[in-house]
């Protein structure tokens, strides 16, 4: 009851995995019948090709084989090489044309399931051994299919044969009186015409047995909601997993921006809701770099460590908010923002120098100037609560 409820579930086309996964496993379309008629089509053909040459063979076979002499009566090695040259002729001609017949089914086969190369069905699989197991697939609705419509055919083929041969007896007592080359010429039309009264037979189950079988097949790999919901988190990872994956990234990422402001030389803050840690090198750097940057409870994490580092933390609500929303970590600020931070680093050295020498403080930070385009304050529509100066 739980396979046929499995079974009623699996109403989803399958996935280009799953086909690849039952290509690797040998799980193709293959219709026997279409191989069926390629090969006897194939066979015929050579047959009909080949017609005139058998014909004449075997008129010298049987004037042969009628012919002999006191040699051949009295020496038994005749009649064996006599034997053994007739065989090497039938083999030499037999089988190039047995190998082009089975070249050509192959490739009749190749035509519905393409080429597949795989060793997993010839390993050993022990749950084939289980008799209950066998009895479900003995009785499974492709194996049902192929029994009725291999009985039907048979069937066809034998009506067909059948009254073929019957309309047809008549004419084969007429060919003990024909010469042999009349008679072997109306033996041979004879059997062509039966030939392809049987070949229409099979092309007309073929025509039936390559869709059917594609469709058996796609029937066969269909999958319920559970299993493209299993391969789809198995294709795009696990949900809990890459959402844990990005929180460690993202707490890694912190670690390495606190244990950067220190190094900074400056941290400019909104006072509540952004900080961004500022570092610049003369003699390797360009221009300045950001080093480090939050909002909220991470901008008073860098506002703290910055502090216990002694690092100088400007208040600048405007270039906070402008280098937070367009500089990047460990990138160097946007060109627009050159002069603006210019000020600040400057009041900073300042600021410095001032201390190491016991001199006056240099005095209020600059008032500087951020382009209003750069600011996210100013951007249409209302402003956030993190926007605030």
């Amino acid at each position: 009851m739980a396979n046929d409820s499995s079974a009623q579930d699996r109403n989803l086309p399958a996935s280009q995995r799953k086909i690849k996964r039952a290509r690797e496993d040998g799980t193709v379309v293959r219709s026997r019948d279409l191989g069926h008629f390629v090969a006897i089509a194939s066979g015929g053909a050579v047959l009909v090709a080949t017609a005139p040459w058998w014909t004449e063979w075997m008129r010298h076979m049987l004037a042969d084989g009628l012919r002999f002499d006191v040699r051949s009566v009295a020496s038994n090695a005749a009649m064996g090489q006599r034997l053994s040259d007739l065989t090497l002729f039938l083999l030499g001609a037999v089988v190039p044309a047995g190998a082009l017949t089975t070249l050509v089914a192959l490739g009749g086969s190749l035509v519905v399931g393409g080429w597949n190369w795989t060793l997993k069905p010839m390993a050993p699989k022990f749950s084939k051994m289980n008799p209950l197991s066998g009895l479900g697939r003995l009785f499974s609705k492709q194996q049902l299919t192929d029994t009725l419509k291999a009985c039907l055919l048979a069937l066809l083929l034998g009506t067909v044969g059948t009254l073929y041969l019957k309309s047809h007896l008549g004419s084969f007592h007429s060919v003990i009186a024909m010469a042999l080359p009349a008679a072997l010429q109306h033996v041979g039309q004879t059997v062509i015409g039966g030939l392809l009264l049987l070949l229409l037979v099979l092309a007309l189950f073929a025509a039936v047995d390559v869709p059917l079988q594609r469709h058996l097949h796609a029937q066969q790999l269909k999958m319920s909601t559970q299993e493209m919901k299993q391969e789809h988190k198995e294709n795009e990872g696990n949900a809990e997993v890459k959402a844990k994956v990005k929180q460690r990234m993202r707490e890694m990422s912190r670690r390495r921006m606190l244990a950067a402001v220190p190094t900074a030389d400056l941290v400019v803050m909104n006072p509540t809701h952004y900080a961004v840690a500022l570092k610049y090198d003369e003699h390797k750097m360009m221009a300045p770099r950001v080093v480090a940057k939050g909002a909220d409870l991470l901008a008073m994490k860098i506002r703290d460590t910055a502090r216990g580092a002694k690092v100088p933390v400007l208040q600048s609500p405007v270039l906070a908010r402008a280098l937070y929303a367009h500089a990047e970590v460990d990138r160097e600020i946007p060109a627009a923002l050159f002069a603006a931070v210019a000020q600040v680093l400057a009041y900073v050295y300042q600021l410095r120098t001032a201390l190491a020498g016991g001199l006056r403080s240099p005095g209020e930070p600059p008032n500087v100037y951020v382009p209003a385009e750069l600011d996210p304050a100013n951007r249409p529509g209302p402003a956030s609560e993190n926007d605030a100066p």
